[in-house]
């Protein structure tokens, strides 16, 4: 009987946490960021390991979401080698960026998160795609260790099935939006609304 008690409660939290979550950002993300486990968590802070350029492609310190205060926050997953990236990824990030650059409560990033081809995959070509999209946002390289099974430890912590990878967290650092398709209108309009 505890048992049954206990499962009907895990139950009512998870769908209450997929109400309050969905409630926002249904039309953008139609709840599929729920098959990764981590939409409405708090997302991971950012790791020491990642290589990190300002900016202006000059080498930083190391960026952290506490950085950004209470800032939505949106972080592009990307691989140099990766079509879907160039084709589609990169241009929504580029557009979202432009039609968002005068909001100071939105804060964009991007992560090449390395999970194959370590040998295209670079530093060096982070750096350059940074420039060829004239991208002014800080941009990271994340290659993982040992402890993430040598891949990104960006894609380890926030559960990514792959690149082009859009993560979206709010001003508190709750995961709101975490996938592969992410309508570029609508997510804009919805990023506008919340930091009004």
């Amino acid at each position: 009987m505890q048992s049954i008690n206990y499962s009907l409660s895990l139950i009512v939290i998870l769908l209450t946490t997929t109400y309050a979550i969905s409630q926002d950002w249904s039309d953008l993300n139609n709840n599929t960021q729920l098959r990764y486990g981590i939409a409405g968590l708090t997302g991971a802070e950012l790791r020491d390991s990642i290589q990190w350029v300002d900016e202006n492609g000059e080498p930083r310190t190391a960026v952290k979401l506490k950085d950004f205060r209470d800032n939505y926050k949106v972080i592009h997953g990307f691989q140099a080698w990766c079509p879907g990236c160039h084709s589609r990824g990169l241009p929504t990030l580029k557009k979202m960026s432009i039609a968002l650059a005068d909001n100071d409560k939105v804060s964009f990033m991007a992560v090449q998160t390395v999970f194959e081809g370590t040998h295209a995959n670079t530093y060096k070509r982070m750096q350059e795609i940074q420039k060829d999209y004239a991208l002014d946002i800080p941009f990271g390289h994340d290659t993982g260790d040992a402890t993430t099974g040598n891949r990104s430890g960006t894609m380890f912590d926030y559960q990514t099935g792959g690149t082009p990878w859009f993560i979206i967290l709010d001003g508190q650092n709750k995961v709101v939006f975490n996938d592969y398709h992410l309508d570029t209108a609508m997510a804009i309009k919805l990023l506008k609304e919340a930091t009004k």
